[in-house]
């Protein structure tokens, strides 16, 4: 009987026999995605950020000026876009070239 070590796929991109626990890791860091603010800085979930431009929220008729502190950012599938909470605006979402990490 073969234990997991033993086990092998096959890799598509590369056209070889990689090792299971190979293929799982690769799987796994191709799923992070990195997102990058305004001066390239990563960001992760639970970051604060500063605005670095007088932004027009759409719907919530009510501009967010530079400069306004937004505190617990959580990161979506896309990498150029920042789910924010904010004062008085449900369900903010911001592009991470607006932003800068504090």
């Amino acid at each position: 009987m073969a234990s997991d070590d033993d086990a092998f796929v096959y890799d598509e991109a590369s056209g070889e026999w990689i090792s299971a626990a190979d293929a799982l890791a690769s799987a796994a860091s191709a799923e992070t995605i990195e997102v990058r603010d305004s001066v390239g800085n990563l960001l992760a979930d639970g970051d604060q950020v500063t605005l670095i431009k007088d932004l027009t929220v759409k719907g919530a008729g009510q501009t967010l000026k530079r400069g306004t502190l937004i505190r617990s950012i959580r990161l979506t599938g896309d990498p150029q876009e920042i789910d924010c909470r904010y004062d008085g605006i449900k369900g903010l979402v911001l592009r991470a070239e607006f932003v800068r990490k504090r």
